[in-house]
C-alpha cells in the first residue's frame, strides 16, 4: 500500500509539473492576456461605436478593430505616432502592465528547473533529497507567478479607476485565455510542489524504518578470526585492550623470564590465544 502511494505521488507530481510548465510557457509566449475596447456611445440610438480594440500580451500588442486593425507591434514600440490609441489611459495601461513581465519569466525558469530535478529524482529514487529540492522550486515558481498576476491586475485596476467618467465614453476590458493559462499554471505548480515535498517525507520515513538500529553495530573483539580488530563504524567505536591482548602480553613476559637452556620439543606448542 505504501509502495502504491509513493508511485501515485510520483506520477501525479510529474503530470502536474509537466502541465504547469506547458501552461506557463504558452501563457508567456502568446498575446491574449488582455482585451480592450474603446469607443463612443451614440446618443441618437444608444449604440456603441468601437474606435479601437486590441489584445495584448507580455511582448506584443495586436489591433483587431479601428484604424490599426490587423497590425501587431512589439510592446516596446506601441507608442509610435502611427498607432492611434484613443485615450492616454489606454497607453498607461499598456505601460504599467510591463512591470509584471519579469515575474512570469522567473516563474518559467524556476518551474523548468524544478521539472528537471523532479525527473532526475524519479529516475534515481535513492536520492531522496531531490524530491524535496524540486518541491521547493515548484512552490517558488508558483509564488513568483502569483506575484506577477497580482501586479498585473492591480496595474490595470488603478488605471481604470483613474479614467475620466463620461456618458459618451465607452471602455471595456477583460482578461484573455493566456491569463487563464497562467492562473491555472499557478495551481498546478503549487500542487506539484506539495506532492513532491510529501513524497520526500514518505521516502525519508521508509528509509528510517528499514535502517538498522545503531545498537546492531558492534566491534569484533575476538582474535579467532582473520578480521579481528575491524569495526563497522571505526569513527564511532573506540576499542580498548581486549582480554586476548592482555593474555598475549603476559605469555610473552613469562616466556622471556625462562632460562635460555630450557628448550621445548618441536611437537609441543603453547597456545596463547583464549580460543
Amino acid at each position: 500500500m505504501s509502495n502504491c502511494s509513493s508511485r501515485a505521488l510520483t506520477l501525479l507530481s510529474s503530470v502536474f509539473g509537466a502541465c504547469g510548465l506547458l501552461l506557463v510557457g504558452i501563457a508567456v509566449s502568446t498575446d491574449y492576456w488582455l482585451y480592450m475596447e474603446e469607443g463612443i456611445v451614440l446618443q441618437q440610438n444608444q449604440t456603441t461605436e468601437i474606435r479601437m480594440a486590441l489584445h495584448a500580451g507580455l511582448w506584443r500588442v495586436c489591433f483587431f478593430a479601428g484604424r490599426e486593425k490587423g497590425r501587431c507591434v512589439a510592446s516596446e514600440y506601441f507608442l509610435e505616432p502611427e498607432i492611434n490609441l484613443v485615450t492616454e489611459n489606454t497607453e498607461n495601461i499598456l505601460k504599467t502592465v510591463r512591470t509584471a513581465t519579469p515575474f512570469p519569466m522567473v516563474s518559467l525558469f524556476l518551474v523548468f528547473t524544478a521539472f528537471v530535478i523532479s525527473n532526475i529524482g524519479h529516475i534515481r529514487p535513492q536520492r531522496t533529497i531531490l524530491a524535496f529540492v524540486s518541491g521547493i522550486f515548484f512552490i517558488l515558481s508558483g509564488l513568483s507567478l502569483v506575484v506577477g498576476l497580482v501586479l498585473y491586475i492591480s496595474s490595470i485596476n488603478d488605471e481604470v479607476m483613474n479614467r475620466p467618467s463620461g456618458s459618451e465614453q465607452y471602455f471595456h476590458y477583460r482578461y484573455g485565455w493566456s491569463f487563464a493559462f497562467a492562473a491555472s499554471s499557478f495551481l498546478l505548480k503549487e500542487g506539484a510542489g506539495v506532492m513532491s515535498v510529501y513524497l520526500f517525507t514518505k521516502r525519508y520515513a521508509e528509509e528510517e524504518m528499514y535502517r538498522p538500529h545503531p545498537a546492531f553495530y558492534r566491534p569484533r573483539l575476538s582474535d579467532c578470526s582473520d578480521y579481528s580488530g575491524q569495526f563497522l563504524h571505526p569513527e564511532v567505536w573506540h576499542r580498548g585492550r581486549s582480554p586476548s591482548d592482555i593474555s598475549s602480553d603476559v605469555s610473552i613476559q613469562m616466556t622471556q623470564n625462562y632460562p635460555p637452556a630450557i628448550k621445548y620439543p618441536e611437537h609441543m606448542h603453547i597456545s596463547t590465544s583464549p580460543c
